[in-house]
């Protein structure tokens, strides 16, 4: 599946798009449906939201904040799948007020796990929310990338910090409340329920090459998508990370 929002954003989805894509199709294929009933918890404006309902798949979105949900309804209608995509307010605590339980042929969890207050429940609801056998779209902050870019930075202290500390941060000002290592995520996901097919590195490049480069320099930006691609499920690569994407399958 192409990225309706290339050329830069392709680059921080690229991976998650064409492993999601995979495993949507392996999911009608194997359910024997036409259209997939997909959950997205946190799924914001629906970034991913959207192209999946292009799929011809049916999408609930769960996320708290109104303003997002009223720019996922509008890009829905814009794109033509607005009678396909339903926004609902919520968070992946309070998951079950909301939708319900084993309703759902794929779960995507994409940024959320960063900001909840137990990692581990927010997993298990992503999970109960699935169908036996139902596909789980894990992504969430890696700690390696953040090391990496805070040393490439000349922040060694923060570097050093990061890597030292229970949460991954760097110090008070980092942005980020939480980040894993792909051991962490996939311990938790398999803890959980969850068979784990594939762990992918997402943006191990990108965010470490300068951005004029990839704007301006012919065939860079795809060169480095090709790259980021070849280097997402080598271990020595997918350490260091800016993101993590675990897909795995829900035991029957």
């Amino acid at each position: 599946m192409s990225d309706p929002q290339r050329p830069r954003a392709s680059l921080r989805t690229a991976v998650v798009w064409d492993v999601l894509e995979d495993a949507l199709d392996r999911r009608v294929k194997a359910t024997g449906k036409d259209s997939l009933d997909v959950l997205d918890t946190g799924g914001g404006s629906g970034n991913f939201a959207v192209p999946v309902a292009r799929l011809g798949h049916r999408v609930t979105v769960v996320d708290p904040s109104p303003n997002a949900l009223f720019a996922l309804e509008r890009r829905a209608a814009e794109a033509g799948v607005a009678e396909r995509v339903r926004g609902v307010q919520g968070d992946i605590h309070g998951l079950f007020d909301v939708v319900a339980r084993e309703g759902y042929d794929a779960v995507l969890c994409h940024g959320v796990l960063e900001y909840v207050d137990d990692p581990a429940e927010g997993v298990r609801n992503a999970v109960e929310a699935l169908r036996p056998s139902g596909a789980l779209s894990l992504l969430a902050a890696g700690l390696g990338g953040a090391v990496l870019a805070r040393a490439l930075a000349g922040h060694f202290t923060e570097a050093r910090r990061a890597l030292a500390d229970p949460a991954g941060r760097w110090g008070e000002g980092d942005p980020v409340p939480r980040r894993f290592t792909a051991e962490q995520l996939t311990e938790a996901v398999e803890a959980a329920g969850v068979e784990v097919g594939a762990v992918h590195g997402v943006r191990v490049f990108a965010d470490l090459v300068p951005g004029v480069l990839v704007d301006t320099e012919p065939g860079a930006l795809d060169a480095l998508l090709q790259l980021e691609a070849a280097a997402a499920e080598l271990p020595a690569f997918r350490s260091v990370a800016t993101q993590l994407h675990v897909l795995g399958e829900k035991r029957g």
